[in-house]
C-alpha cells in the first residue's frame, strides 16, 4: 500500500541534501519511540517530486507532492494518524492532501524507474564498500537484500530476480550525503523478476539499502 502526499507551494529555498529532515518528520508520524528503529525497512519512501530546481536548492510548488510505501497496511495507517495530527514537514512545507493506492496488479517481470536512488553497500574486509549498476555483483546483492525483507515479512523468497536495466542508455552514480555521511548510489532503472506478489512488496517497500532514510524507492 502506498500513500501520496500532496504539498503546498512555499517561497523558501529548500537545500538540496534534505533528505534527513524527510526521513526525520517520517519517524515523527510513525512516532519517536517505536520498534522500527534499528530494523530493516520494510517501506519505502520517495524524495519531492515535482519541484522547482534551482542552484541554490528546490522549492515546492502547488503539484508537488511524494509517496510512501510500507508492506504493512498498519503501518501506513499510523503514519496517516500522525500526518492528521501534525501535518507539517519541513521548511514552511506541508501535507495539503493524502490519497492511498493499493498495490496494481504485476505480472511476473516488471521495470521500474527509481522515485529515489538505489544504495548497495557490502562489507568486505571490515570496509564498507558502496557497489554501482556496474558491479556485476550488484543483481546478487539487490536480490540477497529483498529476499532477506521478504522473509522478515513471512513471505516466499525463492525464485526472485533484481538486476538493474542494462540496456538503458543513460545510467550514472552520484554521491548524495546523508548528514555528514557520503553515498555513491545509483540512478538507474530496475528489472525484477518473481512472482506478482514479490514483485508488489518491493513497489511498496523498495529495493537496495536503506531504503527507511529515502533510497531505493521505486515509481
Amino acid at each position: 500500500m502506498r500513500i501520496y502526499l500532496k504539498l503546498n507551494r512555499t517561497s523558501k529555498i529548500i537545500p538540496f541534501n534534505y533528505q534527513h529532515y524527510l526521513t526525520g518528520a517520517i519517524h515523527k508520524w510513525i512516532g519517536n519511540n517505536n520498534e522500527l528503529h534499528g530494523q530493516p525497512s520494510l517501506y519505502s519512501f520517495s524524495w519531492l517530486l515535482n519541484v522547482d530546481i534551482n542552484v541554490a536548492g528546490i522549492k515546492t510548488k502547488d503539484t508537488s507532492f511524494f509517496f510512501i510505501g510500507a508492506h504493512d497496511e498498519y503501518l501506513i495507517k499510523r503514519i496517516i494518524k500522525g500526518i492528521l495530527e501534525d501535518p507539517s514537514l519541513f521548511f514552511d512545507i506541508c501535507i495539503t492532501d493524502i490519497q492511498i493506492e493499493n498495490s496494481p496488479g504485476f505480472t511476473t517481470k516488471e521495470k521500474f524507474f527509481t522515485a529515489s536512488p538505489i544504495f548497495i553497500k557490502r562489507r568486505f574486509d571490515n570496509e564498507e564498500k558502496h557497489i554501482t549498476y556496474a558491479d556485476p555483483r550488484s543483481s546478487t546483492f539487490l536480490t540477497e537484500t529483498l529476499q532477506k525483507k521478504l522473509q522478515i515479512a513471512g513471505l516466499l523468497s525463492e525464485g526472485l530476480r533484481v538486476s538493474f536495466d542494462t540496456k538503458y542508455p543513460t545510467p550514472k552514480t552520484k554521491i548524495i550525503t546523508y548528514k555528514t555521511i557520503n553515498n555513491k548510489v545509483n540512478v538507474c532503472p530496475i528489472i525484477i523478476e518473481g512472482s506478482p506478489e514479490q514483485i508488489a512488496f518491493a513497489w511498496n517497500v523498495g529495493v537496495g539499502n536503506s531504503t527507511g532514510i529515502g533510497f531505493g524507492a521505486l515509481k
